[in-house]
């Protein structure tokens, strides 16, 4: 594959999903709680930990357990990258949730550069680098990054804002505000009636709509507290206000994140355009997802959960093979319309009963065919440069006695 479309090895691309069981999956120690991108937090899980080229060409995987933290399987990968494709100096892309001070140190030690996202409170720690106006750029549109040099010059950090992502978290806050708001009004009114007289019961509801509503919890200033008199069922009572300053904060970093790098001589459009290439990583697991529909759910054993997961990984190098075959062919890159234009063509066996020369019975000549293609189906031969035969091969020839009339097989 890599001589077929002359890969590059030098950017590599790390992300990790999960993919979750139902069963008690006893026989499976990999399968274990933990953060679910499906979902599905009451299902064991394992997690898959793929690395892609900067054309989204897929050169190794790991399993891990459900339960791992992202940044622990850093090193596994980096090392199992090196035992395959040799120790050499590498860009590595990866998310947040991959970054620890340990594993750019291992980077940086291996001589390996980095270009990584960072935790939603180093924008911060850069708060008046945020509010200035000046050292911005367009790299494309609604989509700005300034550049910031590490005091100690070993490092760069790309402050980026991007309008259609503000556009989206400011949504997200406003859905998490509605909802808050309405479980606080509906706190107060159980309180106001004598139903919620437990502060300890108080307290624990409020933590509770807290967590569900996470990214609005400091939108509210809020006090829960005892009357030193009863007012006659009413024992509690709770006063909440708008946050100003949480208001003013959102407001300024929606859309905004903050990218690291040890590449600080490299531009900051093209550290950026290189960071958003993780979605072709991203984009990866989706497809096995949703288009290939392959999870491994009902298995039970681990060696069948991983020889699972090497079908599911051998499915999408072949996707992505022929999305790059026809992307050199002009076809696009959507390898589902291919296939279901080539799943229409057939083959079929023609049974042919041979006389002998009085007439007789003497032989059954079995030969394999192939249905003609449309114009459409044509063309698509064409640009890819494939031929089918009419013909596929002679079966066999026997005596009438001795053949029996095959299946008609089909393929697609």
């Amino acid at each position: 594959m890599g001589d077929l479309f002359n890969l590059k090895y030098e950017l590599l691309l790390y992300d990790i999903t999960s993919t979750y069981f139902e069963g008690e999956c006893a026989g499976n120690p990999l399968a274990k709680r933990g953060y679910s991108r499906d979902s599905r937090p009451d299902c064991l899980q394992v997690l898959i930990g793929l690395v892609v080229t900067e054309d989204g060409f897929p050169l190794g995987y790991q399993v891990f357990a459900g339960n791992r933290n992202d940044s622990t399987t850093v090193e596994e990968m980096i090392t199992a990258m090196e035992r395959k494709y040799g120790h050499a100096q590498r860009v590595w892309v990866m998310d947040r949730g991959m970054v620890s001070e340990e594993n750019l140190t291992l980077l940086r030690e291996r001589q390996a550069m980095y270009i990584v996202g960072t935790p939603k409170a180093m924008l911060k720690r850069l708060e008046a680098q945020l509010t200035s106006q000046r050292d911005w750029h367009t790299v494309q549109e609604g989509v700005e990054v300034k550049r910031i040099a590490s005091p100690e010059g070993r490092e760069v950090f790309l402050m980026a804002r991007s309008a259609d992502r503000r556009a989206k978290e400011q949504a997200m806050h406003e859905r998490f505000l509605t909802r808050l708001e309405a479980g606080l009004q509906r706190l107060e009114k159980s309180m106001a009636s004598g139903h919620l007289r437990d502060e300890g019961i108080a307290n624990r509801r409020l933590g509770r709509l807290l967590e569900k509503n996470w990214r609005a919890s400091g939108a509210f200033e809020i006090a829960i507290e005892r009357l030193p008199q009863p007012a006659g069922k009413v024992r509690l009572k709770m006063t909440y206000s708008r946050n100003a300053r949480w208001a003013e904060w959102a407001g300024l970093a929606d859309g905004c994140y903050v990218l690291r790098s040890n590449l600080t001589d490299v531009d900051p459009a093209t550290l950026w355009k290189r960071y958003i290439q993780l979605t072709d990583a991203e984009w990866a697991f989706r497809i096995a997802k949703d288009e290939l529909s392959i999870r491994p759910i009902w298995h039970q054993k681990a060696e069948r959960v991983e020889a699972h997961i090497l079908v599911c990984f051998l499915a999408y190098v072949l996707w992505k093979t022929l999305a790059g075959w026809m992307q050199r062919s002009r076809l696009g890159d959507a390898p589902r319309t291919v296939i279901e234009e080539f799943a229409q063509i057939r083959s079929g066996d023609v049974v042919l009963k041979a006389l002998a020369r009085d007439g007789q019975p003497a032989q059954t000549v079995h030969l394999r065919c192939v249905t003609e293609p449309d114009p459409a189906q044509k063309v698509l031969l064409s640009r890819l440069g494939l031929t089918i035969p009419r013909r596929l091969r002679r079966l066999d020839v026997g005596s009438n006695e001795e053949n029996r009339t095959p299946q008609m097989p089909q393929f697609g």
